[in-house]
C-alpha cells in the first residue's frame, strides 16, 4: 500500500538544505532526524549522501507509514532504516545499540514551531546525551531575533500557529540558544535560508 504523503514544504526546501548539509556532513556514520514528518527529506538526504545511514523517526504512525512507503518507493529498503518511533517530550528515547555506536550528528527541521516549548527543551536535553564532543545538532525554520519577526510573513505565520495551538509558535533565536547552553551546546553558525528560515548548527562540547 503506497501510504505516502507529499508536503509542499519539503520540495521547497530540500536543496538549500542538502547543500548546507554537504557542507557539515560526516564521511560516514548516522545521522538521526527528529520529526521526520513525511518522509521526504529523509530518502532525499540518504540518496545524496550515500555514505551515511539517515535514520528518520516520527512519534505519529501516518508519518511512519509514509516514511516506510518513500523508503520502499524509492528502493532504499537496503540502506536505510525503518522510522523510529521517537515522541520528544517521552524521555529517554529508545535507541537502537547500532545506531548509538555510529551517531554522528541530530537533525530536526520544521519542528519546534509545531510543538510545545517542553519539546525543544527535551530536543536539546536528550540530544546532548545522545552527541559527543564536536558533534552537531541542526534546527532548521522559521526563528525570531530580538524576540521580533523578520517578516510579515513570519508574523502571520506565528498567528495562524497560535490559533491551532496555543503552545504552537515560532520561536526567538536567543531563548533557544539559552536553552541549548543548559545542557552543553555552543551555537556554532546561524545561516539565513531561502523564505524567511534560518539553519542553526549547535555543537556539543564537553563540560
Amino acid at each position: 500500500m503506497d501510504n505516502r504523503l507529499f508536503f509542499p514544504s519539503t520540495k521547497r526546501n530540500r536543496e538549500s538544505i542538502g547543500e548546507l548539509l554537504s557542507r557539515i556532513l560526516p564521511r560516514e556514520g548516522s545521522i538521526l532526524e527528529i520529526g521526520s514528518g513525511s518522509g521526504e527529506h529523509g530518502v532525499a538526504f540518504q540518496k545524496r549522501f550515500p555514505e551515511i545511514t539517515w535514520q528518520s523517526s516520527d512519534p505519529e504512525l501516518r508519518h511512519r507509514n509514509s516514511i516506510s512507503s518513500w523508503i520502499e518507493h524509492d528502493e532504499l529498503n537496503f540502506k536505510m532504516p525503518q522510522p523510529l518511533v521517537i515522541d520528544v517530550e517521552k524521555t529517554p528515547w529508545i535507541i537502537p545499540s547500532e545506531l548509538l555506536l555510529s551517531l554522528r550528528g541530530i537533525v530536526s527541521i520544521n519542528m519546534i514551531h509545531i510543538a510545545s516549548w517542553n519539546c525543544t527543551k527535551s530536543l536539546f536535553r536528550e540530544s546532548g546525551k545522545l552527541l559527543k564532543n564536536g558533534q552537531f545538532l541542526m534546527l532548521y525554520g522559521p526563528f525570531k531575533i530580538g524576540n521580533k519577526h523578520i517578516s510579515q510573513s513570519n508574523n502571520l505565520f506565528d498567528s495562524s500557529l497560535k490559533m491551532q495551538n496555543k503552545l504552537w509558535g515560532i520561536r526567538d533565536l536567543g531563548e533557544v540558544s539559552q536553552e541549548a547552553t543548559k545542557y552543553g551546546f555552543i551555537k556554532d553558525e546561524v545561516i539565513r535560508m531561502p523564505t524567511n528560515n534560518f539553519s542553526i548548527i549547535y555543537r556539543k562540547i564537553s563540560l
